[in-house]
C-alpha cells in the first residue's frame, strides 16, 4: 500500500476507464458556505467509480485465473464493474446478485455480458451462493470492497481530483462496503497536502460510524435505506486503512439524503445515486466544520432507477 502502488494502479488501468469530469456550483457553494469540487464518477464508464476497482482486480489477474473467469456478489454497482471489465478482456463473470437489486442494475449487468445467479438479500446468502460458484467452475472471487486490488483502483478518482485540485483541504466519500473510502483515504494520505478524508454513512446503516468507535467490525440489524449501494459491511482488509486514515464518520438521516440528493439534480443538472448524495448531505449539515474550507466529494455514481426517485 505505497505511493508506488497507487502510480501503478493508474497507469495500469487507464486504458479501460474515463478520467471523470470535477464540476462545481456557484449556488451550491453558497448553499453549503464552501468551495466543493464533485468528482463525477457518475460519467465513468457503466456509471460509477466501482469500474476502477474492477478494472484492476481483473488486470491482476494470471492466465490461469483468466480461463477460470471471476465471480462476485454485488447489489448492482461493482456487479456491472465486474461484468463489463470482464467483457473488456474476455473473461466470463459470474455474478450474484440479491432478489432486491434494482431492475435498471440487472439488466445493466445482462447488457455487459455477466451471468447473473439471484439470491435472497442477506450478506450470508450472497456469500453462499457466491462459494458454490468458486467451487464448481474454480473461478476467482473479486470482493466488492475488501480486496487491496479493488482499493487502489478505487483510489485513483481521488489522485485524479487532486491533480484538478492540490489544494483540498477534505475529499469525502460514501461510506458502504468501505473500499472507496478507503482507497481515497490512502490517495489523500500520500498525495495530499495535509488532505483529510471523512466518510458520510446514513444513520440506519451506520456500521461503519460504530466500527470505529469499538474498534471492530460491526454490522447493522436492518438495511432499510434509500442508499441501496451503502448497505453492506467493512472488511478486514480496508477496515485498519480506515482506522488509519479516516479523520471521521458523519452520519446523515434519510430525509437530508434525500434533500442533498435533490439539490445536486437541480443546481449540477447531473443524475446521482441517492449513495452519491450522502456526503453532500454530510457538508450541509457539519456547514461550520467546513465552512471556508475547499472540499472535494466524490459523486460515487449514477445508475438510478427512474421509475423510484424519492422525489
Amino acid at each position: 500500500m505505497t505511493k508506488e502502488a497507487l502510480l501503478n494502479t493508474k497507469e495500469r488501468i487507464s486504458p479501460l476507464i474515463h478520467r471523470t469530469p470535477v464540476l462545481s456550483s456557484t449556488q451550491l457553494n453558497k448553499i453549503a458556505r464552501t468551495s466543493i469540487f464533485f468528482k463525477c464518477e457518475n460519467f465513468q464508464k457503466m456509471g460509477a467509480f466501482k469500474m476502477r476497482g474492477a478494472a484492476n482486480a481483473i488486470l491482476n489477474l494470471s492466465d490461469k485465473q483468466k480461463e477460470n473467469g471471476v465471480v462476485t456478489h454485488s447489489s448492482g454497482n461493482f456487479a456491472q464493474a465486474v461484468s463489463l471489465a470482464a467483457q473488456m478482456n474476455g473473461i466470463k463473470a459470474n455474478i450474484v446478485m440479491p432478489s432486491t437489486a434494482p431492475k435498471v442494475k440487472q439488466e445493466a449487468v445482462k447488457g455487459y455480458g455477466g451471468l447473473i445467479t439471484i439470491c435472497p438479500p442477506t450478506i450470508r446468502d450472497r456469500e453462499a451462493a457466491a462459494i458454490k460458484i468458486v467451487q464448481e467452475t474454480g473461478a476467482t472471487f473479486l470482493h466488492p470492497s475488501n480486496d487491496l486490488d479493488v482499493i487502489l483502483g478505487n483510489g485513483t478518482a481521488a489522485m485524479e481530483l487532486l491533480e484538478d485540485q492540490p489544494d483540498l483541504n477534505y475529499i469525502l466519500t460514501p461510506v458502504g462496503g468501505g473500499g472507496l473510502v478507503a482507497g481515497t483515504a490512502l490517495t489523500a494520505h500520500y498525495f495530499g497536502d495535509n488532505c483529510k478524508t471523512i466518510g458520510g454513512e446514513p444513520f440506519v446503516v451506520d456500521d461503519a460510524y460504530r466500527s470505529l468507535l469499538s474498534g471492530k467490525i460491526e454490522s447493522n440489524e436492518s438495511t432499510d435505506t434509500i442508499a441501496d449501494g451503502l448497505r453492506t459491511n467493512l472488511g478486514d482488509i480496508n477496515f485498519p486503512i480506515i482506522q488509519k486514515h479516516v479523520e471521521e464518520i458523519i452520519r446523515v438521516t434519510e430525509e437530508e439524503i434525500i434533500a442533498a440528493m435533490r439539490l445536486i439534480w437541480e443546481r449540477l443538472k447531473i443524475i446521482v445515486e441517492p449513495s452519491c448524495a450522502v456526503p453532500f448531505a454530510a457538508v450541509l449539515k457539519e456547514k461550520s466544520k467546513f465552512q471556508e474550507k475547499k472540499i472535494g466529494i466524490i459523486i460515487s455514481g449514477g445508475n438510478v432507477d427512474l421509475g423510484k426517485l424519492p422525489f
